[in-house]
């Protein structure tokens, strides 16, 4: 009897660890884990993060997509001034220095990296700034996003990675989001978790700083010009007066106040405005701040790093005590609002319908992609709605590139009068704003690829190489690798590397 029942339980025990196996080969065809980096530099900081993504398929989903479900971060690096030579430009070098170190840290290599993100901003976007940061991740092509940030898209990254447009979603309301670095001040509108419109001015923390002397050895224009606004010459020694400093500190958390408050700009205010105002759609019903100020605000840090960020919180809590009749909320980031949206992996595969003009030129990576999002059952002029993704370009601030990719949402039957203003709409766009050599691709959530290609190549005589994909959905910020034809013939990979945000 103990013989038969050693079987029967080794029996069990078999059944048991095969079904495991089972259910973890399961798993794996269903889920993704992936190792990401997000680096962020700027004028005034650098600093990474890595983490953790665990993707799932979609099973409802036909075009095999998997999206995240859970991100965690494994290691947040220190935050370092970013590193200049003497001739102001960009030291590379000590900052592979400084993300070596990180990456030895975190305890991970580069090969454990499945996708990174690298956001550059303000000084680092300078062309031989880019140049030489981006050399320092060339053996990672394609894993990698290099997005040069300028004032319009930081604070579009910010209002997200703070978690501001979280915020406004949850609360269904529209917010101000405020995110004071160190050279700038971005604004953003957000209503109901949707960027309405985005502003950004010359003043931040560190526009006068100094190092471990008493001497103030960073003064920016922006401070000059705030310096001699209230009458004294931009100097050290006039800084070190305390009257002199005050007065400073006063001006220019005015300033802020002036354009958060959409109070009236003076001639000041104008000179230091780096973007047109910021569109004032709807009234926000609250304010949200990120940033390094936001540090001190929320009084998150008490550390002072010898330049006015201290000083400029204080002062902007004492000039909205008195003025402000909506509250003033945290978000879930502040000094790392842009360096959290690392970058994940989202893989589709697109077998449905494709119109493809050359598919020799494939693989192709880091296709940046804009949305259109319009109704199309409305009536208006191609070039008008070609204009609105201009817009939409401009704001995103995309770099000149012989790939674009447009996402759409096509939700109307297949008429060739629809999809002839479609084809008008792209014609319009591409020809207007890029150059000759564009290949441009088409990823449309609906099944109309094959006809809107037919229409572009015969009808409208479209030249350059293109490509319709359907099936795939994508939004703005996102950047997509499209792979070589695979098994069974006609499919096509797809890799898409998204933003996460908070």
């Amino acid at each position: 009897m103990p013989h038969d029942f050693e079987l029967d339980h080794m029996h069990e025990s078999e059944s048991s660890i095969q079904n495991d196996l089972i259910a973890q080969s399961i798993w794996e065809q269903n889920h993704i884990i992936l190792t990401t980096v997000g680096i962020d530099i700027g004028s005034s900081t650098t600093h990474l993060a890595f983490a953790k993504i665990v993707l799932k398929k979609l099973p409802e989903d036909l075009s095999n997509r998997f999206v995240t479900v859970y991100r965690q971060i494994i290691h947040s690096s220190e935050i370092i001034f970013t590193p200049f030579k003497l001739d102001q430009s960009i030291d590379a070098q000590e900052i592979k220095s400084f993300i070596d170190s990180e990456y030895q840290k975190a305890n991970l290599s580069l090969r454990d990296i499945d996708s990174g993100a690298i956001i550059l901003t303000g000084e680092a976007i300078k062309k031989t700034n880019a140049f030489a940061i981006s050399n320092l991740f060339s053996k990672q092509a394609g894993k990698f996003v290099c997005a040069t940030a300028g004032h319009r898209l930081e604070a579009i990254l910010a209002a997200h990675g703070s978690g501001a447009c979280s915020i406004s979603r949850r609360r269904f309301e529209c917010g101000l989001h405020v995110d004071i670095g160190g050279g700038t001040t971005k604004l953003a509108l957000i209503d109901q978790g949707q960027i309405l419109s985005v502003s950004a001015f010359a003043i931040g923390g560190r526009i006068l700083s100094k190092e471990s002397s008493n001497e103030w050895v960073r003064i920016d224009d922006s401070a000059i010009k705030i310096a001699n606004s209230i009458g004294f010459k931009a100097i050290s020694s006039n800084f070190n007066d305390q009257n002199l400093f005050i007065r400073f500190i006063q001006q220019t958390a005015k300033q802020i106040i002036d354009q958060v408050l959409n109070l009236e700009i003076d001639s000041l205010g104008k000179s230091l405005e780096l973007t047109p105002s910021l569109l004032r759609l709807e009234q926000p019903k609250y304010l949200s701040f990120s940033g390094g100020v936001s540090e001190y605000i929320f009084n998150d840090s008490i550390k002072s790093f010898g330049d006015i960020s201290q000083y400029l919180a204080k002062e902007l809590i004492v000039q909205l005590k008195n003025r402000l009749n909506i509250p003033i909320i945290e978000p879930a980031q502040k000094i790392r609002a842009t360096v959290i949206g690392a970058s994940q992996f989202s893989v589709q595969v697109s077998g449905n319908t494709i119109y493809s003009t050359d598919r020799t030129i494939l693989p192709v990576y880091n296709i940046p992609i804009l949305r259109l999002d319009y109704d199309f059952s409305k009536n208006l002029k191609p070039q008008d709605i070609s204009n609105l993704l201009k817009i939409k370009k401009d704001n995103l601030e995309l770099q000149q590139s012989n790939l674009i990719g447009v996402a759409l949402n096509w939700h109307l039957d297949p008429e060739y009068d629809q999809l002839l203003i479609l084809a008008k709409v792209i014609e319009h766009f591409i020809f207007n704003y890029f150059d000759d050599d564009v290949v441009f691709f088409i990823f449309i959530q609906g099944d109309i690829a094959a006809s809107l290609g037919h229409i572009l190549k015969n009808d409208l005589k479209i030249t350059n190489n293109f490509f319709c994909i359907d099936g795939i959905l994508l939004n703005d910020l996102d950047f997509i690798d499209v792979g070589k034809p695979i098994e069974p013939p006609g499919v096509l990979p797809l890799v898409i590397k998204s933003l996460i945000f908070s």
